[in-house]
């Protein structure tokens, strides 16, 4: 590195315009985006994926930030709005919302491309020296200021952030990179099925996490390249690093601790994968610690009541193990375990939930049996009502069951009212 110094370093972020791609549906999520995007969706009891990687701009100095939605963006906006839009322009910080709104032609965002290419004014009145571009809709924790540091220390004209995946893992779902021993992409495929693996591991591929820095300029000249091409998809992973890798100096940029271990990274990006990322976290000691003072993940919540457990009789004692529960939630008599209840869950007597991932608002009746399953917000779960242990009659229901046995439940499925 050129200048390790916390000088050099605020100064990095300071020329740093950091923009979100917070527009996509998440369509693998099925039910649980129909009425929401992606980066909207709730997130370990209390937050928004969106919270992840604006928390991680904000602790890592980063506070002039972008952020592009298109997908069914009323929730998102009006959580920006409530929770991330206190900050003070005339002292060079800023979130500001982004919508699609044909700026420089007569459609909507066509690509992860284009998104940027449509904002190129907003982003040049800003006058960064690097542009970082980031995936809206991943759980992690990052200093972003680690991989401004490197893209200058290396002299590339763009950095992609990338981490080892299993290859089944990787297939169709990320773009896959190959790179020299320094870490120079020499080759890029955008979700191949059959993806090239890691030299020393077969097992696994180097996938990109979707966050790229470049410097600004460059940036700007192969948005308008690609804008003039007819035959491009408008994509970052389709057409633009493949386009820049054998002409330009593009790096990856391996996502590890200070250990030189893989960091934690999730694509909460299907149903069984986002009912795991929420089950890992009431764990003794969780891959994601979310009590880090030292690197808050900053959220909106209404001020609510603490969370309350009521009754102590003999076969009606209200308690949760090994769970997490946010506040205004209510456990009368009813037995939580290894679950977690969002804000405003009420749980009634008698009622058994268990692995499973209880969204804002549920309400669950009396004599209830619920076994790894995800209930949407606002669903009232009817007394009686069993979940989870018997798949058969779960499907007749007209609930999703997925292929690992997660169940999912919304508020359509259950006669109510539709919501975000």
């Amino acid at each position: 590195m050129p200048n390790p110094s916390p000088r050099y370093i605020s100064n990095l972020t300071r020329d740093t315009y950091a923009l979100i791609l917070a527009g996509g549906r998440g369509s693998r999520l099925h039910e649980l985006t129909d009425w929401r995007a992606k980066p909207a969706l709730y997130f370990g009891g209390k937050f928004r994926i969106i919270d992840f990687p604006l928390s991680n701009c904000i602790n890592s100095g980063i506070k002039r930030i972008g952020v592009v939605t298109q997908y069914k963006s009323h929730s998102l906006i009006r959580h920006l709005v409530r929770g991330w839009g206190h900050f003070r322009k005339e002292l060079g910080e800023s979130v500001e919302i982004l919508p699609a709104s044909q700026r420089s032609s007569g459609n909507w965002y066509e690509g992860t491309a284009d998104a940027v290419f449509q904002n190129i004014d907003i982003i040049r009145d800003e006058i960064p020296k690097y542009v970082m571009i980031l995936s809206g809709d991943h759980i992690y924790s990052m200093d972003y200021a680690n991989i401004l540091a490197h893209h200058v220390e290396s002299g590339a004209k763009m950095t992609v952030s990338c981490m080892p995946v299993p290859i089944e893992e990787a297939a169709g779902a990320f773009g896959v990179m190959s790179v020299d021993e320094n870490y120079r992409i020499l080759g890029f495929e955008e979700k191949p099925e059959n993806p090239t693996p890691l030299p020393n591991d077969p097992t696994r591929c180097l996938a990109s996490m979707g966050n790229y820095v470049f410097d600004t300029e460059f940036l700007f000249e192969h948005l308008k390249q690609d804008a003039q091409n007819e035959g491009s998809e408008r994509d970052f992973g389709k057409d633009i690093i493949p386009s820049i890798i054998k002409d330009h100096p593009v790096f990856a940029y391996p996502f590890s601790n200070d250990d030189g271990e893989v960091s934690y990274w999730r694509d909460v990006g299907t149903l069984d994968s986002f009912w795991l990322a929420n089950m890992e976290l009431v764990s003794p000691k969780p891959p994601l610690n979310l009590y880090d003072k030292k690197w808050p993940i900053w959220t909106y919540q209404e001020q609510l009541p603490p969370a309350k457990f009521v009754w102590e009789e003999y076969n009606r004692c209200g308690a949760a193990i090994d769970s997490v529960v946010s506040g205004g939630c209510i456990i009368s008599g009813a037995t939580v375990r290894k679950s977690l209840c969002f804000s405003n869950v009420h749980v009634h007597s008698y009622s058994e939930i268990e692995e499973s991932v209880l969204l804002p608002d549920v309400e669950i009746k009396r004599n209830c049996k619920i076994k790894k399953a995800i209930i949407d917000r606002g669903c009232i779960v009817p007394e009686g009502t069993v979940i989870g242990h018997n798949h058969d009659e779960d499907r007749a229901r007209g609930f999703r069951v997925t292929n690992k046995g997660v169940v999912l439940v919304t508020r359509e499925m259950l006669g109510l009212k539709v919501g975000i």
